[in-house]
């Protein structure tokens, strides 16, 4: 009856692209039953898995990211940084730090901050006297943000798969990603301080406000998003379109940065982009049938209950579960596969699907940010030409205190739910 769960794990380890794990597994196991008659049913399955109103909200997403970033809005972000915390210790770390939450509102993806925002940090914070390691660390880490505040993709994906609110998930993120960008700063300041690293001069107000009216239609990206969404003026695929129209609106006739002859490219690098995230929902899908069918929640179910009753003593080993599997699975899949498994039970135990929901988006956010497989990490390796190995090493004290935000916000759920209760989501 596990046959296609061997099968998954099996394909993985040998480094069979995870889409095709997934969709391999149930083949392969429905060949071996003698039950070529459920192929129809797969394919059903996966076609089901896309084709769903909900989930358009990602393409657009990464289509309003990649229009903003094309845009040159980049650039303004990280002078508005610059004019707030540029004068702190370790300057140009707590810029690269507070930019990556700005940027966090208009891309909600980790690996378009950390191209976006290194691509113009690392060489500046090395020209200022920082070494290339701590550079590559610093934009690595910080761009763990950009999935945590909205809006985010793998928020939209878990609420499309779990049944949650994507508004309420979205509100949920917000403390946690300003708490994740403020313990970062901590560190960051301290090792600068341990270093003797450099911080810049404070700007005068003339400098603030010229960086603030650069930045300030962008800024609005997020506010429009969950406005929107809140406000009941309209759904959070729609929150995504009119997120595409805003950056379009905003680069091509305001900024005038981008022209209608660069636009076919930033379309085609949009939907190649979405089409794997989509292969990957779709797969997942199947998958996510052939678990349901085995009923292998509902005996895992069984299987926590029988290892203990408290929540929050099973709370840890999932979180422990999630951070070693981050290490080896993107936070989309690994949401996908894992969510229907854990989020049942622990509802079962009397965990508010929301507060999970939001602790396992952060744990599985982290992971791209973990050796061997983070994303992140082989992002910044290709942006210095250091090994992924030197990144990693350098990052270890910033790992460390966002698995400390982990069980933080696990065991004071007040400050990833406060806010969603404040609006009426929980």
């Amino acid at each position: 009856m596990y046959l296609f769960i061997y099968i998954f794990l099996g394909t993985m380890l040998i480094g069979v692209p995870i889409a095709f794990c997934m969709a391999f597994g149930p083949l392969v196991a429905f060949t071996a039953m003698g039950k070529p008659i459920y192929y129809k049913m797969l394919v059903q399955r996966l076609y089901a898995g896309i084709d769903s109103f909900p989930i358009m909200a990602i393409p657009f997403f990464m289509l309003a990211g990649q229009l903003m970033n094309s845009g040159g809005i980049t650039v303004n972000l990280v002078r508005l940084a610059n004019a707030l915390v540029g004068h702190l210790r370790g300057g140009l770390a707590q810029v690269n730090i507070v930019a990556s939450i700005l940027f966090a509102g208009l891309s909600g993806s980790a690996v378009a901050d950390t191209s976006a925002l290194g691509s113009i940090l690392i060489p500046a914070m090395e020209k200022d006297g920082y070494s290339k390691e701590f550079s590559a660390a610093v934009t690595a880490a910080s761009s763990i943000i950009g999935p945590i505040i909205p809006p985010s993709i793998i928020m939209v994906i878990y609420a499309y798969v779990m049944g949650v609110s994507v508004g309420g998930l979205f509100a949920a993120g917000i403390v946690p990603g300003l708490l994740v960008g403020f313990f970062l700063m901590v560190v960051a300041w301290i090792i600068s301080k341990n270093r003797g690293y450099p911080k810049r001069g404070r700007a005068n107000w003339r400098e603030f406000i010229r960086a603030f009216k650069s930045s300030v239609l962008p800024l609005m990206t997020p506010i429009i998003i969950i406005g929107g969404i809140l406000g009941g003026i309209f759904t959070p695929t729609e929150a995504a379109a009119v997120a595409v129209g805003y950056a379009l609106f905003l680069t091509m006739f305001i900024m005038r940065s981008l022209t209608l002859k660069e636009l076919p490219e930033i379309f085609f690098k949009a939907a190649i982009s979405s089409s794997l995230i989509l292969l990957i929902v779709g797969t997942a899908t199947v998958f996510g049938w052939m678990v349901s069918t085995s009923q292998l929640p509902a005996k895992l179910g069984d299987f926590m209950f029988g290892i203990t009753k408290d929540p929050y003593l099973m709370f840890f080993f999932i979180n422990v579960f999630l951070l070693i599997a981050g290490m080896f699975m993107d936070a989309s899949p690994a949401i996908l596969i894992f969510g229907p498994l854990f989020g049942p039970a622990m509802v079962k135990m009397g965990i508010d699907p929301l507060h999970f929901a939001i602790v396992m988006c952060v744990n599985l956010t982290v992971g791209l940010a973990t050796p061997p497989v983070g994303l992140v990490l082989f992002v910044a390796s290709g942006l210095t030409g250091l090994s992924v190995e030197r990144i990693a090493k350098e990052m270890f004290p910033f790992l460390a205190i966002e698995i400390l935000v982990i069980f933080i916000i696990t065991y004071i759920p007040a400050i990833p739910m406060t806010v969603p209760r404040l609006l009426g989501f929980a």
